[in-house]
């Protein structure tokens, strides 16, 4: 081992665990910053990681670090050389393709923007990001992340950066100086050695591990409903090598299942992805169309059990096996390996030889891959767009809080169902199928508007608004007390609506009770169809005459059973209609 510079701290250079790598990749330091590269022919490709990202953030400073990736890039936007930045969950990187002087010129000006920061391009670059994410499509995995996670980690990726309205230059400065250091940062470069010139020079902290994972789920396996179209299972996996074969045959499966045989969809797919040191997120996909959908969820379900079933053919796991294989079967394969070895030392993963994984790769056995699947069915979220999967075990997730707190009520203005509580614990909002709670104390964020207007955000991924127009006595001073009561670190503010796009309650439709409440009969009368009337008056003679028939004529000719049995199928046609009559009447009705 190498090392490019003597005044390196010991701690931050300590790369013994990367002698596995030895032949492969080289491993150095430069300016305290572990550096991995290996040769490849022809332009040289780096990428600087930083362990930090989204699942670091808090609901109400989301898009922090996102803001201080645009920032460290702005200098070099009129660059010709082919650069970029990304934001993920666990880690932000800066990479660059080029000749060696542009990509030394590159990596030096990121770590001299990230040591002083263009700060007074800050709010632009927050409507930048608010017109970034205006334009981003949704993908049909967008929300599964909120209901596993909630409003915090690994669940902000559902949600929309809110850290673009209300961020101060000295919260994005101290962000950039605590996690963009030197000692959190892995450097990765595809040459045979280190280029002249570079300079990472960064300000000391510490590595900082990934977050730990929140939940929002209380029971697992549980689904939720999604988009049509779309099939969609997750699950979080101890990380192995065993792991990763599985999503390959799950994948497999499921192609085969449900385009091949089936042809219920196109795409049906699976993806492993690791989230941190020890767990990976499994990801698995079908598409349906409307008239297909069940049969897909069915098809899905199915392929899912039978793997858990522990029926894995040996083909399809030597099928797998030998794909994985072959991408060792490749030239110049440490620069290929150089960015996974990289996110691995920055997030404390363990690191293996290309030999020592091809050797767990041939290990993996049908029971191996048994046992993955199990895991991942006990932890599974589906998400389905169909009516529910309780039929395959699947139980719903939370779809309202456990319990409502005690506080001013006040009702609805637009419905007689709904009351909102704005208590000293938090807030709770009655629904008829249940309550759901914001407690302060747990609060991930609050929006304000100018005009009086709320939403409230818990940790657990409830929200509740609170709009004074829309709810009989929010005064000025129970918003005051609520803005008093939420912790000052979760507020947003929001600039003023346009006063159209302030809600207003509309118009109830109101009937004329009687006593009971209801409809008087002549009113009710007077809306239902004459055919519907007709059809029941003929269903109530229908009945009188063969009430008629049993009694007075009935007799050892004719018994009364004989005459029940002949008016069996004019009786059922009559009701039948009748009902659907009365089906058509009440849709027709809302």
């Amino acid at each position: 081992m190498t090392t490019h510079d003597a005044t390196m701290r010991p701690e931050a250079a300590d790369l013994t665990h990367l002698a596995a790598l030895d032949g492969v990749v080289a491993h150095t330091t430069v300016q305290g910053v572990p550096v991995l590269h290996a040769p490849r022919p022809g332009d040289i490709t780096a990428g600087l990681f930083f362990r930090v990202g989204r699942a670091d953030e808090t609901l109400a400073t989301s898009g922090v670090t996102h803001l201080v990736e645009h920032l460290a890039l702005h200098r070099l936007g009129m660059s010709d050389g082919h650069y970029n930045g990304a934001t993920a969950n666990t880690y932000t990187l800066f990479h660059v393709t080029g000749g060696e002087d542009e990509v030394v010129t590159y990596l030096n000006d990121v770590c001299a923007a990230l040591r002083d920061l263009p700060l007074e391009r800050l709010e632009t670059e927050k409507e930048i990001l608010r017109t970034e994410a205006a334009s981003r499509a949704n993908g049909v995995n967008s929300q599964m992340p909120l209901w596993r996670y909630g409003a915090q980690g690994y669940g902000l990726s559902s949600y929309d950066e809110l850290g673009t309205w209300g961020l101060t230059a000295d919260q994005v400065r101290d962000w950039a100086e605590t996690r963009f250091t030197r000692d959190n940062a892995v450097l990765w470069i595809t040459s045979d050695r280190v280029p002249d010139g570079l300079d990472l020079t960064l300000p000391t902290g510490s590595r900082i591990p990934a977050p730990a994972a929140s939940s929002a789920l209380p029971v697992t396996p549980a689904y939720i409903r999604g988009d049509d179209g779309h099939v969609v299972f997750n699950a979080v996996l101890r990380r192995s090598t065993a792991a990763s074969v599985f999503a390959d045959v799950l994948g497999r499966a499921l192609f085969q299942d449900l385009r091949h045989e089936g042809g219920y969809s196109y795409t049906a797919e699976a993806d492993y992805s690791p989230r941190d040191a020890d767990f990976a997120t499994l990801t698995a996909y079908a598409d349906a169309l409307p008239k297909k959908q069940a049969a897909v969820v069915g098809g899905f379900v199915d392929t899912l059990a039978r793997l858990r079933a522990g029926r894995i053919e040996q083909a399809e796991l030597d099928s797998a096996r030998g794909k994985m294989l072959k991408r060792y079967d490749t030239p110049d394969l440490g620069a290929a390996l150089l960015p996974s070895y990289a996110l691995s030392l920055l997030l404390g993963h363990r690191i293996l030889s290309p030999e020592q994984h091809m050797a767990e790769v041939r290990a993996v056995t049908v029971a191996d891959l048994r046992e993955v699947a199990r895991e991942a069915w006990d932890g599974g979220l589906l998400q389905v767009p169909t009516r529910g999967a309780e039929w395959a075990g699947f139980e719903p997730a939370p779809q309202y809080s456990s319990s409502a707190l005690a506080g001013t009520r006040h009702p609805s203005l637009e419905d007689d169902g709904v009351t909102l509580v704005i208590g000293a614990e938090g807030v709770s909002l009655l629904l008829p199928g249940g309550p759901v709670t914001v407690r302060y104390d747990a609060c991930a964020a609050m929006t304000t508007r100018p005009d009086g207007g709320r939403v409230l955000t818990g940790l657990d991924g409830f929200r509740v608004a609170v709009e004074p127009t829309l709810f009989e006595g929010v005064t000025a001073e129970r918003i005051a007390a609520l803005d008093a009561a939420v912790p000052a670190a979760a507020v947003v503010p929001l600039p003023a609506r346009e006063p159209e796009r302030i809600p207003q309650p509309r118009k109830r439709e109101t009937t004329v009770p009687t006593a009971r409440g209801g409809d008087s009969g002549k009113a009710a009368l007077r809306r239902w169809p004459v055919g519907l009337v007709l059809l029941v008056a003929l269903d109530v003679v229908f009945g009188l005459g063969l009430l008629f028939a049993v009694v007075r004529l009935s007799d050892e000719t004719h018994p009364a059973w004989s005459i029940l049995a002949r008016a069996v199928l004019p009786a059922a046609v009559l009701i039948r209609y009748t009902h659907r009559a009365y089906r058509r009447a009440k849709l027709a009705r809302g």
